[in-house]
């Protein structure tokens, strides 16, 4: 039988076992922590990832409310966010209250592709961090999963 824990200051519930893996937001928390310096904290009811002790650069969206999908929202560069809603409006959203500053949704529902949710993360955190914290990471490479 799977144990059930529940996420320290969320108040959501992972499967234990195999099953935790496989869970979103534990996923999406493994990708944003991995980052140099992130940090998680709960900002407006939700789980939401900062840039050291700088800007926000991931927040998940869990029916919040009343959205019609698990998500997490990502400041974008220029451009980006239509980009990414031209090319998989089923996958890709501008999500409210930040999406007029070229935040874009990226849905956590159905089936996403793991790699492209953590480059798309990675983008979102060089967007926002100082460059100490950008020093830290790996250099840019041609990564063929991004979209």
């Amino acid at each position: 039988m799977a144990r059930s824990t529940v996420h320290k200051g969320t108040g959501r519930k992972a499967k234990g076992g195999a099953a935790r893996g496989k869970d979103p937001l534990d996923r999406l928390r493994a990708i944003c922590l991995a980052l140099p310096e992130a940090t998680e904290k709960i900002s407006h009811g939700e789980p939401t990832w900062f840039a050291g002790k700088g800007k926000v650069f991931a927040m998940l969206d869990d029916h919040h409310h009343g959205a019609p999908h698990l998500s997490v929202w990502l400041p974008a560069a220029p451009g980006v966010q239509e980009g990414l809603i031209e090319s998989d409006s089923k996958r890709y959203f501008r999500p409210p209250y930040v999406g007029s500053s070229g935040w874009v949704g990226v849905v956590l529902e159905k089936r996403p592709d793991w790699g492209i949710v953590g480059w798309l993360v990675e983008q979102a955190f060089r967007h926002v961090a100082h460059r100490r914290l950008l020093a830290m990471l790996p250099a840019r490479d041609h990564d063929t999963r991004r979209p």
